[in-house]
């Protein structure tokens, strides 16, 4: 090769390397980002600095704050090995969620969803108002995250599709520990969740363990619930769609047997496990539901009642669970106006009416 030629080479692999560095925007991230917030600094700035993709991870200890995400494929999560512990603290001038009296907010909107949210490991304690509010999202993961104390719901999420909601506790919650509803604000019909998930969580000493509210093709499932005063509450009304076309399955339900005081829509509660209430096909199986015990409309093992607003259950199917020593009874059809609904292979002791057993 010629000094010519070489020198040819050369200068043209100088071109090329002078022109892909000028082609890299100087923002440019090769991989996803790690921001780490310690006790005393803020989640929320670093929040507010993750793009999609990105982890917002707390060390052990306790943060005074509300947190509000509006990005998506953002994970938040918790040590993991010690205490992330959040509770409140002074509302800013830009804290809507701290001004509603929630811990965290994971907020979307109805033509740009948040999607792909994943909280885990963390704890939200002695909000006002939630523990986790979260509105229009697709996809949100909640998992081993512990809601306690809170005024109104432990883990709440409305207006969302394909959440998944697993190993997390809800204790002591001033309503429903574990809240899912197709929206809070007017009546409506029944949306479809599109394969949400409630599992393997565990659900203490709440007014309501889980309530399920006007969805759609949604499974619960392996849950414990215990010392709450009802454990779990399908509800639906007589809007269109109607609630339903969901599975409750596996789950134990034990000695609900908290006394709450009724309120404008619902008597007062107590031993209450599994309550459907204006629903149509929905099946119950495989449930364990034993020691809940109560002098309400709505105490028993397994409960059928039409809604509070006359909506009778239609179609719902209740076979193969374990259901013992509950009052006033293991199975219960308050609901004489109710259409198709069936009991089948349960085990069980003593039924309203009579021959359900």
């Amino acid at each position: 090769m010629t000094r010519r030629q070489i020198t040819h080479l050369v200068c043209t692999a100088a071109v090329v390397a002078s022109g892909l560095g000028a082609a890299a925007p100087a923002d440019h991230r090769t991989a996803h980002q790690v921001h780490r917030v310690q006790p005393g600094e803020s989640i929320q700035r670093a929040v507010n600095a993750a793009r999609p993709g990105d982890t917002v991870a707390l060390s052990p200890g306790t943060y005074h704050e509300s947190v509000r995400i509006t990005v998506s494929d953002l994970t938040l999560r918790g040590s993991g090995t010690r205490p992330t512990v959040i509770v409140p603290g002074p509302a800013t001038a830009d804290s809507t969620c701290a001004t509603a009296g929630n811990g965290i907010c994971v907020i979307g909107t109805r033509s740009s969803p948040v999607k792909g949210v994943t909280l885990r490991s963390l704890t939200l304690r002695g909000f006002a108002k939630n523990g986790l509010w979260a509105t229009w999202t697709d996809g949100l993961t909640v998992h081993r995250v512990t809601a306690e104390k809170n005024g109104q719901w432990g883990i709440a999420q409305e207006r969302s599709v394909r959440g998944v909601f697993s190993r997390n506790t809800a204790e002591r919650n001033g309503d429903a520990g574990l809240f899912v509803a197709n929206t809070v604000d007017r009546e409506d019909g029944a949306q479809d969740s599109k394969g949400t998930v409630i599992s393997h969580n565990r659900l203490v000493g709440n007014r309501i363990g889980v309530t399920v509210r006007r969805l759609r093709n949604l499974t619960v499932e392996r849950n414990e619930a215990t010392g709450n005063c009802a454990a779990v509450f399908v509800v639906g009304d007589e809007g269109q769609p109607r609630a339903g076309a969901m599975t409750v399955r596996r789950n134990h339900i034990h000695a609900n047997n908290k006394l709450c005081p009724k309120t404008p829509r619902l008597p007062f509660l107590q031993g209450s496990g599994i309550v459907l209430t204006g629903t149509e096909k929905t099946l119950v199986t495989k449930n364990r539901v034993e020691d809940n015990v109560g002098t309400s409309p709505l105490s028993g093992g397994i409960v059928l009642f039409k809604s509070f607003v006359g909506a009778p259950n239609a179609s719902n199917e209740i076979r193969d669970n374990v259901v013992l020593r509950n009052s006033t009874a293991d199975l219960a059809n308050r609901d004489t106006g109710g259409q198709g609904n069936t009991f089948r292979d349960n085990k069980c002791g003593v039924s309203e009416p009579a021959g359900l057993c």
